[in-house]
């Protein structure tokens, strides 16, 4: 028997702190970061990198939780299951989140590594360049889970970031067996292309047997299924998840579900000054389009809605109305 839903969407990704600060491209060559990338890195780079950059913002942060704030703007419940440990970062994350509006209660460990943290650096073209210390983020298992919760949530959302350590990927397949029992819907983000060269067969697998709902971007897919010709690697997609979203930067998404097929047009931004978190951001508008019923057209719009407004401003996370920016163009 289905549980009573609390939630419309509940997601289980990297709990992290992002700290976002402008720089030169000159700051990233003279330690040899390649301007762009994403990166994983030591507690001890973290720590030196910290130091050297300029005062920049904090806020809670990571992928799917990103995602979750921005659904949950835009009007959705929403939940967030991650690690974080009993340190200073790992109460600024669990306050700042749930000031969002977004339900956490994943208890900090009180051993283990620190609290997660994304080192940003935006430069002048207002590419991201992101150097992260996973930290406790790893540390993510099974008895983190609120089987209830999982059950009372109409959509569990995953993060392919998430899916390398053993621990994690445990608390995900969990987290889909207590969904599917309760008859709720999965959904699954690539998340990037390292992750998906990293576990193509396993990526697979799930999209082709428990996932109703998958996102990716052009270059994920295509490494996904290993071509470089994206409309037939669009099509294998779709023979997998009920519902396909895959993301193409400024010329939009495609969309495809039922059988149909969709272009939906991105949206128009004055000036992009930081990329960081649009396709996190495009996630949840699409999930809360989604939750609320709308068309899948509609929820790829809100989805590029979403992602606009974030790429327009320094940050991860939405600073207008994402609501009335919805309102406004789909009415």
């Amino acid at each position: 028997m289905t549980a009573t839903r609390r939630f419309d969407i509940l997601a289980m990704g990297n709990a992290i702190v992002d700290v976002i600060s402008s720089e030169t491209p000159d700051f990233l060559s003279g330690r040899g970061i390649a301007h762009g990338s994403m990166r994983l890195i030591a507690a001890a780079e973290a720590e030196a990198l910290y130091a050297a950059m300029n005062p920049g913002r904090q806020i809670s942060g990571g992928s799917a939780a990103n995602s979750v704030v921005g659904a949950a703007m835009l009007g959705a419940r929403t939940a967030f299951v991650g690690r974080v440990a009993a340190d200073p970062l790992g109460q600024f994350f669990t306050d700042d989140i749930r000031a969002a509006g977004v339900h956490f209660a994943t208890p900090p460990a009180s051993g283990g590594n620190p609290t997660g943290r994304c080192l940003i650096v935006v430069t002048p073209d207002g590419e991201r360049t992101m150097n992260t210390y996973l930290g406790a983020c790893q540390e993510l298992d099974a008895a983190d889970l609120d089987a209830e919760l999982v059950a009372a949530s109409g959509i569990l959302y995953l993060e392919g970031y998430l899916w390398d350590p053993a621990a994690p990927r445990a608390a995900m397949q969990a987290a889909i067996k207590v969904a599917r029992a309760a008859g709720n819907k999965v959904a699954f983000t690539l998340s990037d292309v390292f992750c998906v060269d990293g576990h193509r067969g396993d990526f697979r697998d799930l999209l082709s047997q428990h996932v109703d709902l998958a996102f990716g971007n052009e270059n994920e897919v295509k490494s996904l299924y290993q071509t470089d010709d994206i409309d037939a690697a669009m099509a294998e997609l779709a023979r997998h998840a009920c519902i396909t979203v895959v993301t193409r930067s400024e010329k939009g998404a495609v969309v495809i579900g039922g059988g149909q097929h969709w272009e939906v047009p991105g949206e128009a931004v004055a000036r992009v000054v930081d990329t960081t978190g649009a396709g996190d951001l495009f996630a949840g508008g699409f999930m809360a389009g989604l939750v609320a019923g709308r068309p899948l057209p509609d929820c790829a719009r809100m989805g590029c809605i979403a992602a606009a407004e974030v790429i327009s401003h320094f940050g991860a996370r939405p600073e207008a109305d994402l609501r009335a920016l919805v309102a406004a163009r789909l009415g």
